[in-house]
């Protein structure tokens, strides 16, 4: 495993880490608590550290997956959670922002996680409105003063105008890093998001880097989805046109021989704001494919720290 320099605090977090979405029960799998600890104990032989997760990840479900999985030697973690969103069933969320309700999911969350500090505590995807609330930031600085926080952080959506408004204004709320949709299939970060964060020195975290699965040249033109997976909400049209450009990149730019996921996945990382990709993975084996990628991480990349 590589590691890099991760916002203006300085820590140390592996380039690939663990997206945990998968571990809520939305996405036709329920986990156990074992086969979590499995993909952990993967993580601990790979030397990731850096897992990504969120409240609303099946009502706290994802948490106390996770929280059970690293108790025994939590601070070799870099634990990163959300707010904002309160699971309501499948796919569905309650939009949860004030200082008040921000505050109870904190308390959660650390409960969830059996932790008394969270490394990174993210806005998770909320509109403008939510976003410029200045209780909310003031109530997040007082939780990172009693050290309830390491570092405040947004996740962007990847609806445009809500990610330039609040992109040039991360480092004014006090935050310390972005997460933001990035992939080879979606470079939309690299006009306004990166040269803000380069500008603040703000941590970078790469999410759906695998374009939702179509980066490892696994979908065909005419693929579709079931009812209930977001990707069909895509549209046909779009789909075709994903998979008609991935089968184009694989045929002109991965080298012969190498996997096209950890291809997509290292694509990323050569970018010089990007600390850390987050892709999820079901399984023991998905997780290890994941992680051969930080073989073809830069070692001279400006932000890389030694092993």
């Amino acid at each position: 495993m590589k590691y890099r320099r991760f916002s203006r605090k300085d820590f140390r977090v592996s380039v690939i880490g663990l997206g945990t979405w998968q571990f809520g029960g939305e996405w036709g799998q329920d986990y156990t608590q074992k086969e979590v600890d499995s993909i952990f104990d993967c993580c601990r032989e790979t030397g990731i550290n850096l897992i990504d997760t969120a409240e609303c990840y099946g009502d706290g479900v994802s948490e106390r997956l996770v929280g059970q999985a690293v108790a025994r030697d939590r601070e070799k973690w870099f634990l990163a959670t959300k707010f904002g969103h309160h699971y309501n069933g499948l796919f569905q969320r309650d939009q949860l922002w004030s200082a008040d309700d921000v505050r109870k999911q904190l308390e959660q969350s650390l409960k969830n996680l059996q932790t008394d500090y969270i490394d990174l505590y993210q806005f998770h995807s909320g509109n403008d409105e939510a976003f410029a609330n200045d209780e909310l930031w003031t109530m997040l600085s007082k939780q990172v003063d009693v050290g309830k926080i390491r570092q405040i952080g947004i996740s962007l959506s990847s609806n445009a105008g809500v990610r330039d408004y609040q992109a040039v204004r991360v480092a004014g709320v006090g935050a310390d890093a972005v997460q933001v949709v990035y992939s080879r299939l979606d470079r939309g970060a690299e006009e306004v998001v990166f040269p803000h964060c380069l500008q603040d020195g703000l941590g970078v975290l790469a999410r759906v880097p695998l374009a939702s699965g179509f980066l490892t040249g696994k979908y065909a033109p005419g693929v579709t989805f079931p009812e209930g997976d977001y990707r069909a909400s895509l549209g046909q049209e779009k789909l075709d046109a994903m998979a008609e450009e991935t089968a184009r990149i694989k045929e002109t730019e991965v080298p012969p021989g190498t996997p096209m996921a950890a291809w997509a996945l290292a694509w990323c990382l050569k970018n010089e704001a990007v600390a850390c990709v987050i892709p999820g993975a079901r399984n023991v084996d998905q997780l290890k494919a994941n992680a051969a990628a930080a073989e073809m991480a830069e070692d001279t990349h400006p932000l890389a720290m030694n092993g």
